[in-house]
């Protein structure tokens, strides 16, 4: 006994002090990222003529640099939530097909699929939207807003392929195989025993899965959403292509309204000159501070309640 407790002893310091140092270095990597973008921005920002985080404008290449991340930071939150109201119900509803109804080899073929998705690059999906998704929209756009033109969301007297529905329909194809995966993985854990006795007690597939299966998988839902939050906020190619990029703020997602953060970077690093430069990396890291705070808040929904906080430990 005394020879196996000095071997788990030995064993456990290593151990300690790997994980510490892997969670140290972790830090320390975030905390570079962080102090080199404000390194980077501080100049440019101190050249700017108007207040970055309210400007609408972007010239920060002119003689007096105007430019601010009040237009880009509301399209990237816009279009990354609509993607996300998009794309959680339908990978929900994919990821309990998977679990919980589809026969065994269906499932299995369907589990591939989805991980295979997961994996195509994003630019596949920007050549996709824009050769097929931006003139296939324009029809269900039109009829959006002809019989649902009231909702704010939907008026406007223009109507476009390449809008913010388009890219958030995009973005939304882009993080469903991330969503649905992660909560196959995760209603795949529930308990077989609660499962046996709902439906033991008389309840229907669906009764069970209402009952033992969703509350179970709650959090890692949420984990996964906020995973596919982040992938859509920080996504450049696919909607650098679908966006008109124009810098203003509206809620009328079928006209050529939007831009993103990442989308900007992409269409103008390579003619900025060094303020421009500056200003980009300014908006990248808005965009980090943006991640953070949705990953902070992710943790904070998940920790609300204690079965929340038990799961996710």
């Amino acid at each position: 006994m005394r020879r196996s407790a000095f071997r788990r002893s030995r064993g456990d310091g290593p151990f300690r002090f790997a994980s510490t140092g892997a969670g140290i270095v972790l830090l320390a990597i975030m905390a570079a990222i962080g102090v080199f973008l404000v390194v980077k921005a501080v100049p440019a920002l101190q050249a700017n003529t108007s207040h970055f985080l309210t400007e609408l404008t972007w010239q920060p290449n002119a003689t007096e640099p105007v430019f601010g991340i009040g237009a880009l930071a509301f399209g990237t939150v816009l279009s990354s939530l609509l993607a996300l109201v998009i794309a959680t119900p339908v990978a929900v509803g994919v990821a309990l097909f998977i679990s919980h109804y589809a026969p065994r080899r269906l499932a299995s073929a369907l589990g591939y699929v989805v991980d295979l998705l997961a994996a195509v690059p994003s630019v596949v999906y920007g050549l996709w939207g824009v050769t097929f998704l931006v003139p296939f929209m324009l029809g269900p756009s039109k009829f959006l807003n002809d019989y649902l033109g009231w909702i704010p969301l939907f008026g406007g007297d223009t109507v476009v392929g390449r809008s913010m529905l388009t890219a958030s329909l995009v973005l939304a194809i882009m993080i469903l195989p991330i969503i649905a995966a992660i909560s196959r993985e995760v209603f795949l854990q529930a308990p077989k025993m609660q499962e046996e006795a709902a439906l033991a007690l008389g309840a229907t597939r669906w009764e069970m899965i209402r009952m033992s299966v969703l509350p179970f998988g709650r959090p890692g839902v949420i984990s996964a959403a906020m995973l596919g939050l982040g992938r859509a906020m920080g996504e450049t190619i696919a909607v650098a292509l679908i966006f008109p990029a124009t810098f203003n703020i509206s809620f009328k997602i079928l006209g050529p309204y939007g831009n993103s953060i990442a989308a900007n970077i992409a269409n103008g690093f390579g003619e900025a000159t060094e303020v421009g430069r500056g200003a980009l990396i300014a908006s990248g890291l808005i965009l980090f501070l943006i991640t953070l705070l949705v990953n902070m808040a992710a943790r904070f929904v998940i920790a609300r309640r204690k079965e929340y906080a038990r799961a996710a430990a």
